[in-house]
C-alpha cells in the first residue's frame, strides 16, 4: 500500500461544509441530494477530498464523535506557488466562515505559510517554499 486515494472529513452540517469547499474552488460531485447530500467528493490533483456525515462516519469507523472537538493531531495541506497565493487563500478561507488560526508569516525552514479551520475545525496548512517544483498535475515533487 503506496497511496492514499480519498481522505474523507466527518461534518457537521455536509450542505454548508459543501458551500465552504466550493467556495474555496473545490469542484463537487455530489451523491444525492444537492441540499442535503449522502457524500460530497471533491476532484483534486494527485488524489480526492470527501466530505460524509459525522455521525454516520462515526458509525462506520466505530468510534465516538464526541472526541472530535479541538486539535485532531493532523493538517491536510495545500502548496501555493507565491506568499501572495498563501495570503489570498487564507482570506478566502476566512471570508467563507473558516479560521485563521496563524497569518502568513516567514517559517523557520525559508518558505512562507499560515493554517486556517474549516467549519468543523479541521487545520488546513496553505504553504509557499521558495524553491518548490511541481508535476504536471501540480503535486509538489519532493
Amino acid at each position: 500500500m503506496d497511496r492514499i486515494n480519498i481522505i474523507t472529513l466527518g461534518t457537521r452540517n455536509i450542505a454548508e461544509s459543501l458551500e465552504f469547499y466550493r467556495n474555496m474552488g473545490f469542484d463537487a460531485t455530489v451523491v444525492g441530494d444537492e441540499k442535503v447530500p449522502d457524500i460530497v467528493f471533491f476532484r483534486a490533483s494527485g488524489s480526492k477530498l470527501a466530505l460524509f456525515p459525522l455521525e454516520k462516519l462515526a458509525v462506520e469507523t466505530g468510534t465516538d464523535p464526541s472526541h472530535e472537538v479541538g486539535f485532531k493531531g493532523i493538517t491536510l495541506a495545500y502548496n501555493a506557488k507565491s506568499e501572495g497565493e498563501v495570503d489570498q487563500v487564507l482570506r478566502d478561507a476566512e471570508s467563507f466562515g473558516g479560521k485563521v488560526t496563524s497569518a502568513g508569516k516567514t517559517t523557520e525552514w525559508g518558505g512562507y505559510g499560515g493554517y486556517f479551520t474549516d467549519l468543523d475545525g479541521y487545520t488546513w496548512e496553505v504553504a509557499f517554499g521558495p524553491d518548490w517544483e511541481f508535476d504536471e498535475d501540480n503535486m509538489l515533487i519532493i
